[in-house]
């Protein structure tokens, strides 16, 4: 029996968002933002989540460092990051990092966190309720991630 293929997309952070998408039914993801605990990512809430889904594959977007950014804001950005990362090495999901440009380039989309929340509704119409509000940019993102995921890594030959 060979299970459906699910691509996680992971947009990191702290106020970022995790993506399912099967493929099969490429109208619909489930995206949702990142669990959080106390200013930090809830491990053991991702865990469970990303196992109930069981994704054969994730896509988590690259972090770096942004001008004007303090250092105390960027640690944070990188403990959340790297908890996503372990997370996910810990259950032995394959998984690779895009950088922003690389997948928006893929969609035809600039920095504008509006545009990725407007082609998700377009993509996604059986789930628009994921994207319903301005707030929702990362849940898109993530969402359009795992769709990059499906399309570029999954067609990849071996």
């Amino acid at each position: 029996m060979t299970l459906e293929p699910c691509v996680l997309g992971v947009d990191p952070g702290l106020s970022g968002a995790l993506a399912f998408y099967f493929p099969a039914t490429p109208d619909r993801v489930i995206a949702e933002d990142v669990p959080c605990v106390n200013g930090r990512i809830d491990g053991t809430t991702l865990g469970r989540r990303i196992r109930q889904l069981a994704p054969t594959l994730a896509i988590i977007e690259t972090v770096h460092s942004m001008p004007g950014q303090g250092v105390a804001s960027m640690f944070k950005f990188g403990q959340a990051f790297g908890s996503v990362l372990g997370v996910i090495e810990d259950q032995e999901i394959p998984s690779h990092l895009v950088a922003s440009g690389m997948w928006k380039r893929h969609f035809r989309l600039s920095a504008d966190k509006e545009a990725s929340r407007d082609l998700a509704l377009r993509l996604f119409p059986a789930t628009a309720e994921h994207f319903a509000r301005k707030k929702h940019h990362g849940r898109a993102e993530a969402a359009l991630i795992a769709r990059y995921g499906a399309e570029i890594i999954l067609r990849r030959p071996a």
